[in-house]
This record gives structure tokens, C-alpha cells and sequence, in this order.
């Protein structure tokens, strides 16, 4: 049987084995010619759906390169088609790192200052999206340009709204793809990142930042207050006293006051801000990607629940990691003194 679902970030086409052939011989020729003809069987349907799809949507440029996976137990197999960054209009995305497992997404309205429009939130969705279900991603940069990660919301497009619209439009609802994603994301922040632009560099995991990085929230000045996250996620970051400054006043911190109260990790000089985050998603790439996504779903829980029930969920997901094959090749190998040889189950 084969199993397709496309959505608006990629086809994935799965094969199951045991329409085709009984499980036993399956197991048997799974590393032989059989297993390889059926790789090269859905990659040769994969091309023929992407050729359709391109007759029937013509504005997306999709690769005719696949991404082919033959899970452990030998059941199924996933041809995964990513869609390339030649449809975007306000961002640029690519795949880089020594073993192409980071995915680097570049904000790009540069003559806006990267302002978050509706459009430019919609592809960031839809790219991270296709991200999240690439399995040959292990974590995501999230960037701008040197002058600003993002300089907030689009004003101009933000001005016609009423009341009433934002209540019965669940206004800005849509924004908050980022902080859905369970793949981590590292926010490298040059320049500013105020209004919104702050809030999506606090809805990221980790925040690298160039030394002349400023950020703020001056929705006040606008007569109106921060609303995808920095009255709350800015608050437990850097405290009440720090988060009241900063959103009653609209004053910007620097990158410099911005490590010092927690709100950074790291201050790095611009020239080198991507290829140190590519770095650190690179060292995050070595590990588990389900055990990292664990991980980041404990760490994420402490901001979220009491302490006691914060270690109640920490408790029981390390318990969960012991039933997994990464976690017994993990101490496996540490016994063993070699490099472990994770497969993601």
C-alpha cells in the first residue's frame, strides 16, 4: 500500500511492507535488491507527484532530489520531498552544516528592517513546518541581517485593525509557530529585535547575540502593549521588576545587559554570530534528536507548571528514555569508550 499526505510544507510518501510482501521475506531481503528497488520504485513516484504538483501550483519550486528512510523494524518506507526556498518572498532558508542537519531560516525584508508582516509570519510557519518533519534536521537558526533581526510588527499593516477584528480574527493567534516547533531553535540576533522582533527571539530555545544587538518592548509608545509574549515570556526571563522597565518605558537593553540578566546566552562579535549558532545546532545535531526533543519539552515544563510538578514530569520522562534504542546505545557505547551511533528511536 502506499500513503501519501502533502501539505503546504512537503509530500510524504509511505510504503508499507506488508501489502507487498509477507513480513518474513521482507525482513529477509531488507538489505538486498529488494530493498533498494524500493527505494528507487518511490523515489521514481516521488518525481512523478512533484511534476503534477508543479503542473498544478505553479508559483513553488519543488526539488526533484528525495529524501528516502527505511525505518528500523523494515515496515515502511518515507520518501520525503521538502519544497525549496525559491518560493519564498520574505524569507531565505537553506540546509547547512558538516553533515547538512541544520537548517538556517533568514528573515528578509531588509528595506522593512525585517518587520513581521502576515506573510513573512505564514512562510516562517510553513518553512518550519517542513523542518519539523525533515528527519535529517536535528535544529533550526533562526536570523535576520546585521541592522536587525526583526525591528517588530508592520505598523502600517497592524493600523487598520479594530477591536472587534482582533477578538472575532484571534489576532496574531498564527504567530506562534516558533514556540510550537519541537525541534530546537537558536535565535542569532544582530541589530534590533524589538516589539515582535523580541518576543520571536524569546519564543526560540537558545538566543545568540552580536555585540551590538538591542532589544526592547515599545508597544507602549504606540499605545498599545506587547502581545505575542512579552509581557509573560520576557517577565520569567529577566524578573517582574526588569520586564516592568522595559514594557512601561519601551527602553532597549543592549546585547551586553541582555546576557547579564539572562535574556542571552551568548554575545558574539556579528561577523561570527551564524557560524557559531550553525555550531551550536551542529553540536546539538550529535545527540538523540528524540531524546534533545524530550529534553526541550522538560526544560519548557519549568516555565509552566510548580517545581514539584516540574520534577514529577522530569522524573517520568527520564524514565521514558530507558525504553528507547538511542538511550541503551548511548550508555552502551559510553562503556564501551567509543562514539555512540544514534538512530532517532
Amino acid at each position: 500500500m502506499i500513503r501519501i499526505s502533502f501539505d503546504n510544507s512537503c509530500f510524504e510518501i509511505s510504503l508499507v511492507n506488508h501489502h507487498l510482501l509477507p513480513a518474513p521475506g521482507f525482513q529477509r531481503f531488507a538489505d538486498t535488491k529488494v530493498k533498494l528497488k524500493l527505494v528507487q520504485s518511490m523515489a521514481n513516484i516521488a518525481r512523478l507527484l512533484t511534476k503534477r504538483a508543479q503542473d498544478q501550483f505553479p508559483n513553488v519550486v519543488y526539488p526533484l532530489q528525495v529524501i528516502t528512510r527505511l525505518n528500523s523494524s523494515c515496515k515502511y518506507l518515507t520518501v520525503h520531498i521538502p519544497i525549496s526556498n525559491k518560493s519564498w518572498e520574505f524569507i531565505k532558508t537553506e540546509v547547512t552544516g558538516e553533515k547538512k542537519n541544520v537548517a538556517v531560516i533568514t528573515l528578509n525584508r531588509p528595506k522593512a528592517l525585517n518587520a513581521l508582516c502576515n506573510g513573512l509570519m505564514k512562510e516562517l510557519s510553513t518553512a518550519l513546518k517542513a523542518y519539523g518533519k525533515d528527519a535529517n534536521i536535528s535544529a533550526i537558526v533562526l536570523t535576520g541581517s546585521e541592522k536587525a533581526f526583526a525591528a517588530g510588527a508592520d505598523i502600517k499593516e497592524m493600523a487598520p485593525n479594530t477591536y472587534s477584528q482582533c477578538i472575532q480574527g484571534n489576532f496574531l493567534n498564527d504567530w506562534t509557530e516558533v514556540a510550537r516547533t519541537q525541534k530546537p531553535i537558536i535565535a542569532a540576533v544582530n541589530g534590533y529585535a524589538l516589539g515582535g522582533g523580541c518576543e520571536l527571539a524569546m519564543m526560540c530555545d537558545i538566543i545568540y547575540a552580536g555585540d551590538k544587538a538591542k532589544f526592547g518592548q515599545p508597544e507602549i509608545a504606540l499605545g498599545t502593549i506587547p502581545g505575542v509574549g512579552g509581557t509573560q515570556r520576557l517577565t520569567r526571563v529577566v524578573g517582574r521588576s526588569k520586564a516592568m522597565e522595559m514594557c512601561l518605558t519601551g527602553n532597549m537593553i543592549n546585547a551586553q545587559e541582555a546576557e547579564k540578566v539572562g535574556l542571552v546566552s551568548k554575545v558574539i562579535p556579528p561577523d561570527q554570530l551564524l557560524v557559531e549558532a550553525v555550531k551550536l545546532g551542529e553540536k546539538i545535531g550529535t545527540h538523540s534528536n528524540l531524546i534533545v526533543q524530550l529534553c526541550k519539552e522538560a526544560v519548557n515544563t519549568a516555565f509552566e507548571t510548580t517545581l514539584e510538578e516540574g520534577l514529577k514530569y522530569e522524573r517520568r520522562f527520564n524514565h521514558a528514555t530507558f525504553s528507547t534504542i538511542d538511550c541503551k546505545e548511548g550508555v552502551k557505547a559510553f562503556i564501551e569508550k567509543r562514539p555512540a551511533k544514534f538512530i532517532n528511536e
